[in-house]
């Protein structure tokens, strides 16, 4: 395993962003070091804000700098010294275009020693298409056929370079082209143009831009003799936002991805986390996600780096149950994350019925799977991955029950039965109930893995359809990442739902019997009633749940150490 076992521990682990609790890391920081926060968490994963970043609340960085409005390096050295590791972000396939990186090819052109830092779509594509009048290539369909681009067309932003070439560059993810307006004085200088004219035809201009019309687009009527001048000058004042692909072609960026794990391992990470991974890798006729054997060999190349800074590999894949791929992860030594149990709990509580969940349990450890397990997270439950274990029409009931609870369903490319996941607070998928929240935490401490806890479902969180709402079409994850207060963290303090959570977290961090290499066993008398019990040195603890009233028992004996949780 990368990094080995060594490289972390298996305690639970906080998840929440730098200023999801209070407002800065340094709160959290605090909230960790207090009293009611004894002994609950021995990890925490900050999600990516907590460096220098634009969009995606994060996932597109502009540098691994710390963002000096929510983090102090004197944060990330304070959970150090309170023995608290970290889950620390790497977005191996793309960097914004705000990077410095990119930003020096926006002024530099062909002379940026950067230049084939990121995929120039045309070099990548040469040979294996034609040349449009717009400037990139298309790719011929049997080179296309199999790739899986995440926004209809193909993945290009069009910049515009210093000698006036506009260059496709591949772009995965978001993307953002603006058009500064502008002034009279602005189109005389650009021409002839008269005072007058330049005024009205501005104001023209603008509120075209402001409409979302391209230059080329936009109406000249009258003013036709200053159209190309008019239009080099807005296309010169272009901007954008938009995250790029990275070239693994290149050395330099191979160094690069150096520095960060090495800066990463600075901060006091123990798990890296590589987000979208399988974008990375990319061939002419292959596919675009888990191209193998591409994927595989880019994944050893960074695990090399990563041994060597003390680092353990987390990489982040959705994919069907039935693909596989989870178990493929994990045969090459490396962690995984456990995307199917935030679905299967929910089916089991509902359902009255362990069955599957137990199935499940018995396969992680019969075939010896690291993971990292969860129930909530910063993204929604997933869907896509259920398939295999779950029949279509049972993930289907699953999907409309969290909708009905006020969960967002999102699909991919708006296709029928293609379904990623559910944006819901899983408090609120459980129908807002306290005593099903608190027998799914307890299931999730029980099961194999390291445990993440998301903070909104710590503290019982629900659906803020508010936040969506202002946010717009595009902000449905919003409903799961409301930000509490140092006086709301307060109040949630007082409810038994999370101090009792907070107690289960004590039992899972301060029992030995939940180390890697312990021995457990699954029992289920009933189809409602599960048992799960784990033992080491003499250190034993067990969980009896029953699935159709809610009612646990929790107990740990760790020397001469005993104790129980019961549902209330």
């Amino acid at each position: 395993m990368s990094g080995g076992k060594k490289a972390m521990n298996g305690g639970a682990m906080l998840n929440a962003y730098p200023d999801s609790l209070g407002g800065t890391l340094s709160d959290i920081a605090q909230l960790l070091e207090s009293e009611a926060f004894a002994d609950a968490f021995r990890s925490f994963y900050i999600l990516p804000s907590v460096f220098n970043t634009d969009l995606d609340r994060g996932f597109s960085v502009i540098s691994y700098d710390l963002n000096r409005m929510l983090a102090a390096p004197e944060d990330v050295k304070r959970l150090k010294e309170n023995g608290i590791d970290l889950k620390l972000d790497f977005i191996l396939n793309h960097l914004s275009v705000l990077s410095p990186q990119f930003q020096d090819i926006l002024k530099n052109g062909d002379a940026s020693p950067y230049r084939d830092f990121f995929i120039d779509w045309n070099q990548f594509w040469a040979g294996c298409g034609e040349m449009t009048d717009a400037g990139y290539i298309q790719p011929e369909e049997k080179y296309i056929r199999g790739m899986f681009f995440r926004k209809p067309g193909l993945p290009i932003l069009m910049v515009r370079l210093p000698d006036g070439r506009d260059a496709p560059y591949w772009n995965t993810f978001y993307q953002q082209v603006r058009y500064d307006p502008v002034d009279a004085q602005d189109l005389m200088r650009a021409s002839d143009m008269q005072y007058g004219e330049a005024t009205v035809l501005a104001a023209r201009l603008d509120a075209g831009l402001e409409a979302g019309k391209k230059p080329q687009e936009l109406d000249f009527t009258g003013f036709e003799r200053y159209r190309e001048a008019c239009v080099q000058l807005l296309e010169t004042r272009r901007k954008y936002l938009g995250q790029m692909d990275l070239n693994l072609k290149s050395e330099r960026v191979w160094a690069y991805y150096d520095s960060v794990l090495g800066k990463l391992a600075e901060y006091g990470a123990a798990i890296v986390r590589l987000d979208a991974f399988a974008y990375a890798p990319k061939t002419p006729g292959l596919r675009n996600f888990m191209n193998e054997p591409d994927t595989w060999d880019t994944l050893e190349r960074i695990r090399q780096m990563a041994d060597s800074h003390g680092l353990t590999l987390l990489p982040e894949i959705h994919d069907p149950y039935a693909a596989g791929t989870y178990e493929k992860v994990a045969r090459k030594g490396y962690m995984t994350y456990d995307f199917f149990l935030p679905g299967l709990v929910i089916d089991a509580i509902e359902n009255h019925d362990g069955t599957r969940l137990m199935r499940w349990a018995e396969e992680l450890r019969e075939k010896n799977i690291c993971t990292v397990n969860m129930l909530g997270c910063h993204d929604g439950i997933p869907m896509l991955d259920l398939k295999g274990l779950l029949s279509d029409t049972e993930i289907e009931k699953l999907i409309a029950l969290i909708v009905s609870r006020g969960g967002m369903i999102k699909n991919l490319h708006g296709a029928k039965n293609v379904y990623y996941q559910v944006n819901c607070t899983y408090f609120s998928a459980l129908g807002a109930d306290e005593r099903k929240m608190l027998l799914a935490r307890a299931i999730q401490l029980f099961m194999p893995g390291k445990p993440q806890v998301w903070y909104l479902d710590l503290f019982a969180g629900e659906n803020d359809l508010e936040a969506v709402r202002r946010g717009g079409e595009a902000a449905h994850k919003e409903i799961n990442r409301t930000n509490l207060t140092r006086d709301a963290v307060a109040d949630a303090l007082k409810k038994d739902v999370v101090r009792d959570q907070l107690a289960l977290l004590r039992m899972r961090n301060t029992c030995p019997a939940f180390d890697f290499d312990a021995d457990m066993t699954v029992r289920q008398p009933q189809n409602d009633q599960l048992e799960i019990i784990w033992e080491k040195d003499g250190s034993r603890a067990s969980l009896r749940a029953n699935l159709t009233t809610y009612e646990f028992a929790a107990q740990t004996d760790c020397g001469a150490a005993r104790t129980i949780l019961t549902s209330r």
